[in-house]
């Protein structure tokens, strides 16, 4: 079915709209990927404040274009959605990396991170980052290090004497 020419204005401005507010856009190819898994999809990447749009790859280039960002989409193959992040720059990549372990036929094609295209590899690599919890307990954890090792080295010595001092007791 054709798209007259007022739905594709709007799906263009829909997208530019989409395109303003994000903090990064992943590209996927969802060709061969079942309906229902799909839905599943969008739900997981609707919790996290994330979402899955499928445009024509003419009106995501005219969409890009109005916007200055140099991405041609007729160059990615199969059938390409776009997963913006409107939260997190690395969430929607995990939930798509995450969701290509479980959907043989999804795959990354590539991701719009502060201003610049990456391709698949790198936005895997970014997807397979420790979150930003996990960065943070880490960062705590080696802050703390330095004060409990010291703690523990005091109460070594106090043990080593209460040890001494039972011996010579006994």
């Amino acid at each position: 079915m054709a798209l007259t020419k007022e739905k594709k204005e709007s799906i263009v401005k829909e997208l530019e709209g989409k395109i303003e507010k994000q903090k990064s856009v992943v590209f996927m190819d969802f060709a061969g990927v079942k309906v229902k898994d799909l839905s599943v999809l969008r739900n997981t990447l609707k919790a996290a404040n994330n979402e899955l749009r499928v445009a024509k790859k003419t009106l995501m280039n005219i969409a890009f274009k109005n916007k200055n960002i140099d991405i041609n989409a007729k160059d990615m193959t199969g059938e390409v959605g776009l997963v913006f992040g409107y939260e997190d720059e690395i969430s929607p990549a995990k939930l798509i990396h995450q969701f290509t372990k479980t959907s043989p036929n999804a795959k990354i094609i590539g991701g719009y991170i502060e201003n610049k295209f990456y391709g698949p590899a790198d936005v895997t690599r970014f997807a397979e980052l420790p979150g930003k919890e996990q960065l943070i307990g880490g960062l705590l954890g080696t802050l703390n290090a330095p004060s409990s090792n010291f703690v523990g080295v005091l109460n070594g010595n106090l043990r080593k004497l209460v040890f001494v001092l039972s011996q010579i007791k006994k």
